[in-house]
C-alpha cells in the first residue's frame, strides 16, 4: 500500500533523473498526496514542481532541501522542510554549499583519473546539466565509461565515504544545519539515520545532541529499512518526543530495485502529525491546508 506522504525525493535540480514536473507526475500517479521535494543544496526545482502539481486535486507540495553534514567517520544528512525558496539568506547558503559540491566533484574526478578511471570532468558537468553537481553524476559517468556496472557499485568502491576516490567538502555540522533550518522557520529532520557510516549504537547519542539544539523529526520509515531498524528508530522518536517521518529518497538512478515514491510504510498518523506540527512553525503558510 502506498503511503499518502513522501517527504524525501530528488529531481534534476540536484541529482535525480526526473525533472520536477516528471517527478510530480510520478508522485501523483502513485497516489501520494503530500510530497516534499528535497534536492541537495537547492530549491531550484520548487517553482516548477508547484506549477506541475496544480493539475492534481489531491496533490500538495512541501518545499524542502537536503543538507549534507559531516561528523567524525560518518555523514549526517538533514532535511529542512517548509523552507521558503524566496528566503535570501537561505539562497545565499545554498549557493555557498553548491560551490563546495562543485569543487569536491572536480577533486573526486581528479582522484579517479589518478587511479586510471579516465572520466572527464566536462562529461560529469554535461550529465548534471543545470543541476547542482553531485556524486551520483560522477557515478553515472563511471557507469557510462564501463568502470562499474551500476551507480551503487561506484559508491561502494570508489566515491562513497570509504571509497578510494572520496573527497570531503566544506560542510556545516549537524547542529549548525538544525539551527539554520530553525532560524529560517522550517522543520529539521534527520534523514536516513541508520546509514552513511552510522551504526545502530551511535544513533541515540547523535539524536540526543540534535534534539538538544531543536531538531523536531527523524526519518524512521525509510525505503529499504528492515522492520527491526524501523522499530528501533520509532521507539527513539517516542523517547525523545519528535516526529517519525518517512521518505523514499527517490532519485530514479538506481535501477529496477529502487523504490518508487510512496513505497514506504509511513502511517497516515505520521503525515497528520507533520501537518499539524507544521501549522505551529513560522513558515506555516507553506503547510498544505
Amino acid at each position: 500500500m502506498v503511503s499518502k506522504g513522501d517527504f524525501h525525493t530528488h529531481s534534476t535540480a540536484s541529482d535525480g533523473r526526473l525533472s520536477p514536473t516528471e517527478l510530480v507526475d510520478l508522485v501523483a500517479s502513485q497516489g501520494v498526496q503530500y510530497h516534499a521535494l528535497t534536492d541537495h543544496d537547492s530549491t531550484q526545482g520548487v517553482a516548477e514542481a508547484i506549477a506541475a502539481g496544480e493539475k492534481y486535486e489531491n496533490y500538495h507540495l512541501i518545499p524542502g532541501v537536503e543538507f549534507g553534514t559531516d561528523i567524525e567517520g560518518a555523514e549526517v544528512h538533514m532535511l529542512g522542510l517548509f523552507l521558503s525558496p524566496h528566503d535570501e539568506d537561505l539562497q545565499a547558503k545554498l549557493w555557498e554549499l553548491r560551490e563546495g559540491r562543485l569543487n569536491r566533484g572536480e577533486g573526486i574526478v581528479n582522484k579517479l583519473r589518478e587511479q586510471g578511471k579516465m572520466i572527464e570532468w566536462s562529461r560529469v558537468q554535461e550529465i548534471a546539466g543545470e543541476a547542482s553537481v553531485g556524486r551520483p553524476h560522477i557515478a553515472e559517468a563511471l557507469v557510462e565509461a564501463g568502470y562499474v556496472k551500476k551507480v551503487a557499485d561506484a559508491f561502494d568502491t570508489l566515491i562513497g565515504r570509504n571509497g578510494t576516490a572520496y573527497v570531503k567538502r566544506p560542510n556545516m555540522t549537524p547542529e549548525d544545519a538544525v539551527e539554520f533550518i530553525l532560524a529560517r522557520g522550517g522543520l529539521a529532520c534527520w534523514a536516513h539515520p541508520a546509514d552513511m557510516g552510522i551504526t545502530d549504537d551511535q544513533v541515540e547519542p547523535i539524536l540526543k545532541r540534535l534534539v538538544g539544539v531543536g531538531m523536531q523529526a527523524m526519518e524512521v520509515f525509510y525505503k529499504d529499512y528492515k522492520p527491526a531498524t524501523i522499530e528501533m528508530l520509532r521507539l527513539l522518536t517516542v523517547k525523545y518526543d519528535i516526529l517519525p517521518l518517512g521518505g523514499s529518497d527517490y532519485h530514479g538512478i538506481f535501477g529496477n530495485d529502487e523504490r518508487l515514491p510512496g513505497d514506504i510504510p509511513l502511517p497516515d498518523s505520521s503525515v497528520e502529525r507533520l501537518l499539524e506540527f507544521g501549522r505551529t512553525l513560522p513558515n506555516r503558510e507553506l503547510v498544505p491546508s
